[in-house]
């Protein structure tokens, strides 16, 4: 109520002076009552007339975007339209800090490697993230207000949406035909719902690479047991030969080894998916492991095909020597048993212009029709699984090339065409070839 002695007393004192002006105007006319009266209400009708301009005056800006400051007029007026721009400005501050916690919080959303859409109570979108327009092919600002059913209509998908039970996650092929998604739904406030997504493609197929190998290492090791099994039998119930007898003690050494070969292929890939990445600063020199390469390929061979190793400048590769000489190994290998008798093994190498470099593996064998090449490298993956086993092979030769390839930060390149012999390629960085020329 402090602004109220202000005002009585202005109009009071605007009054007077008025009365007095009319009575001095009165002392010479000699009409002093309706003058003074008319002084008086003249004061007060201009103090009114000064107080409605600073009134309209605050009316004028609060009809406006308030942008500006409010007039600052003395008395009444002035503190009204201060304590309005304060309030104004204390729910403008208010409302750009809630503003910015919620792009904030939609920003960490963003961020979520998991699709995250808002449903309302109708099932229409009122928000979605990137993710989550990836996984059901929907536009975060087009499909705004959409239902949802009208876009995703995947059977699993809406009849899970419809049942109400969202205890357990859905799983259906992706909208856009290229993998696998679990929705996991959420309701929220006043029947709206959080749709939770997810891209299991890679989890499913990794579990998929699980089972596959327990079945096949489970596989290739019944199948030598099996035979030794029989030959024990044999040769416990059935009286041999020294000839026969000789054979069979081939066959089990065969099979043994071939366990032997199998466990070590399977104890040399977990090595390598346990251990950290060989250090980029120990150098291998290469001529003397292409020596033990070819000495190897020249014994498993036996004289049956024509060998070249190519003439190397000294060079060395950064890494693990018995990774790299396990790989090239296993390249040279495969060659030579699927390379039929008479057939020609070259092994090359060659500086890349931007420094890297390449170690070619080429054979005049049978080839491999192109929709296996993307399979090669799968653990027992076979093209023919009866000439694999021939030939000795575990189907886990490719496997090892391509993770102590990986683990180099090289990569393995396949050309291959039936009846045209295969070339295989490890493709090495800069960062780990030193050329002659540079070496220490």
């Amino acid at each position: 109520m402090n602004w109220l002695l202000p005002r009585l007393t202005a109009g009071v004192l605007a009054m007077l002076a008025g009365g007095f002006l009319g009575y001095l105007v009165s002392a010479v006319e000699h009409t002093v009552v309706w003058r003074v009266l008319a002084g008086g209400a003249i004061g007060v009708a201009l103090v009114a007339l000064l107080d409605t301009a600073r009134g309209y005056r605050l009316i004028n800006w609060l009809r406006g975007s308030q942008e500006l400051q409010a007039p600052r007029d003395a008395g009444f007026w002035g503190e009204l339209g201060y304590r309005v721009e304060r309030s104004i400005r204390l729910r403008e501050q208010s409302l750009a800090q809630e503003r910015l916690r919620l792009e904030q919080f939609l920003s960490a959303i963003e961020a979520s490697p998991n699709g995250v859409l808002m449903l309302d109570g109708s099932d229409q979108i009122v928000w979605c993230n990137s993710v989550s327009a990836d996984h059901f092919g929907l536009d975060p600002q087009r499909d705004r207000r959409q239902r949802i059913t009208n876009l995703v209509r995947a059977p699993a998908f809406v009849g899970h949406l419809q049942q109400e039970n969202f205890a357990e996650a859905v799983s259906f092929p992706n909208p856009r035909g290229d993998g696998t998604l679990s929705v996991l739904l959420r309701p929220y406030g006043d029947g709206m719902k959080l749709v939770l997504s997810q891209d299991i493609t890679d989890r499913e197929r990794n579990e998929a690479m699980r089972r596959d190998f327990v079945a096949n290492v489970s596989h290739e090791i019944r199948t030598p047991l099996t035979v030794l099994a029989g030959f024990i039998e044999t040769m416990s119930n059935l009286p041999l030969t020294e000839v026969e007898r000789k054979r069979v003690l081939e066959l089990m050494t065969q099979q043994t080894q071939r366990m032997q070969t199998l466990v070590s292929d399977l104890l040399t890939l977990a090595q390598l998916e346990g251990s950290p990445r060989p250090a980029a600063d120990r150098w291998v020199a290469l001529a003397p492991l292409l020596a033990q390469v070819e000495s190897d390929a020249r014994a498993l061979s036996a004289g049956r095909h024509t060998i070249e190793f190519a003439s190397v400048e000294p060079a060395e590769l950064a890494g693990a020597p018995s990774e790299l000489l396990s790989a090239v190994n296993n390249l040279v290998n495969n060659a030579v048993r699927y390379t039929p008798e008479g057939g020609r093994i070259s092994v090359g190498w060659q500086l890349l212009p931007d420094g890297g470099a390449e170690l070619i593996v080429a054979d005049t064998g049978l080839g491999i029709e192109r929709e296996h090449l993307p399979r090669l490298t799968e653990r027992f993956y076979r093209v023919d699984g009866s000439r694999s086993r021939d030939t000795g092979g575990t189907g886990l030769g490719l496997s090892i090339v391509k993770h102590v390839v990986q683990r180099h930060g090289a990569e393995l390149l396949i050309d291959s065409e039936p009846g045209k012999g295969s070339r295989f390629r490890l493709v090495f960085p800069a960062l780990r070839v030193r050329s002659g020329s540079t070496t220490r």
